[in-house]
């Protein structure tokens, strides 16, 4: 919302886009514990979530989920504008329905396509300010979209054992460890690649923002492709890329507003 006005939108539109994203993400993070609860029961990551340890009952937790999915629509319907609450509505929709649902028991490219619902935030957010769909605000998009896949694959080389278990297929269990980490690699390269064409737009700054983040990140997924044993570098690499996705964007906000 920052880089799409190029400086602070309104206290009134942050607060209710917030609300509104807060709600969305949320209603579609508790629908999918929801349905996830039998696997989240054998996987010692997730064995200890309210619903697989038994302290909230499922149908209340679906309740509260399409409860709170409703919310978060309604709330950009009427304090921010439909644009933003159609994407909203859509990325929750797309979460559940064919990631949570479909993807994520029935092939290994759950994550890659599945990250199109993590990547539409940046798109609510440029809806919310611009009442449209700019090139930035889909350049952010695509940024959001190939980190996705480095991002998740790091973790489930850590806990592959676990999706393992459930049958559930990830990168590691069906293509191998090896495959996984040069899968993770390229997707770094194309994701650091990408986030320099900004510099299209938002001037020689992103540039240095894109490279200054990008450079260790390319070097943490080479130190996992080259890391003979255990996963210190792929937890390095987890954490990291949590790190980098909150400074890429609050960088990029600073630049924006700079550049104005």
């Amino acid at each position: 919302m920052v880089i799409a006005a190029r400086g602070w939108p309104g206290l009134g539109l942050s607060a209710a886009a917030l609300a509104g994203g807060a709600c969305a993400s949320g209603g579609a993070a508790a629908v999918n514990c929801w349905f996830d609860r039998d696997i989240d029961a054998v996987m010692g990551r997730t064995r200890h979530r309210p619903l697989p340890s038994g302290r909230i009952q499922p149908g209340g937790a679906l309740a509260f989920g399409v409860g709170l999915s409703v919310l978060g629509f309604l709330l950009f319907l009427t304090l921010v504008n439909p644009l933003a609450a159609v994407l909203s509505a859509v990325g929750g929709t797309f979460y559940v329905f064919v990631y949570t649902f479909w993807l994520k028991r029935s092939t290994k490219s759950n994550i890659v396509i599945g990250g199109a619902a993590g990547a539409i935030p940046p798109l609510v957010g440029w809806a919310a300010v611009t009442h449209g769909l700019g090139p930035v605000g889909l350049a952010l998009f695509a940024v959001v979209f190939l980190w996705t896949p480095p991002h998740f694959w790091a973790l489930s080389l850590i806990v592959r054992r676990d999706y393992a278990a459930v049958s559930v297929p990830m990168r590691p269990v069906v293509v191998g460890i090896r495959r996984t980490r040069t899968s993770i690699v390229g997707y770094t390269l194309a994701l650091v690649s990408f986030s320099c064409t900004l510099a299209i737009w938002l001037g020689p700054a992103e540039l240095v923002v894109s490279v200054l983040l990008g450079v260790p990140f390319i070097a943490l997924s080479i130190l996992v492709l080259r890391e003979a044993s255990g996963m210190r570098w792929a937890r390095q690499l987890f954490r990291f890329s949590m790190l980098y996705l909150f400074v890429f964007f609050l960088g990029t906000a600073g630049v924006a507003v700079l550049a104005h």
